[in-house]
């Protein structure tokens, strides 16, 4: 179907996580989101290390073979990787969202410094007139909830949506997520959770 909207879904680092655990993201993603999506789950190099040089080109490959108006969905750290390497060079797709789940901020206040540094002036550095929502379940045991206010901090015109009861994986549920990129895919994004 030609006229389908795509998603790009990038899955956290660990082992196994492509298949035992965030294939259960995917799934709900594109059942929630049907048939007008093209929801795509590439597996990243090296899974269980994950390292922003190797993570970095294949999200810009993979970006690259998107159409304009595509969604970008980083889960984890897959999350911190992407909005990185869309902070380090502009895509050269027009962007319809971009979304983070559950990233863990590297940097002041968050966890340890290192090659996943989010820079200061990160929400400058993205892609202009891109909507930007950050999701994170309130009992997430792996990056706690903190590290959503972290990113609003240096992504002034992200949108955050604080899930209650839902953990790093948000119980496996990605219905608000769906909701959100149906929004913005047709202009209209409803913004709830700020």
């Amino acid at each position: 179907m030609p006229g389908r909207t795509q998603v790009l879904l990038i899955q956290g680092g660990g082992v196994g996580v492509h298949d035992e655990w965030d294939d259960k993201l995917f799934d709900s993603l594109s059942r929630e989101l049907g048939d007008a999506y093209e929801v795509r789950y590439p597996r990243m190099p090296e899974e269980a290390d994950p390292s922003y040089a190797s993570w970095s080109v294949a999200i810009r490959r993979e970006i690259a073979s998107l159409k304009d108006g595509a969604v970008v969905v980083g889960h984890s750290v897959g999350g911190t990787i992407l909005v990185n390497t869309l902070a380090e060079r502009p895509p050269e797709r027009q962007l319809g969202a971009i979304v983070l789940v559950s990233a863990p901020f590297v940097g002041a206040g968050g966890w340890d410094a290192g090659e996943f540094e989010v820079p200061y002036d990160l929400g400058a550095r993205l892609p202009r007139d891109v909507p930007v929502h950050v999701f994170h379940g309130l009992r997430d045991e792996t990056a706690p909830p903190s590290h959503a206010d972290l990113y609003a901090g240096v992504i002034p015109q992200a949108r955050l949506h604080r899930l209650p009861d839902r953990d790093h994986q948000l119980n496996n549920d990605l219905g608000e997520v769906a909701r959100v990129v149906e929004g913005d895919a047709h202009g209209s994004a409803d913004q709830p959770g700020r």
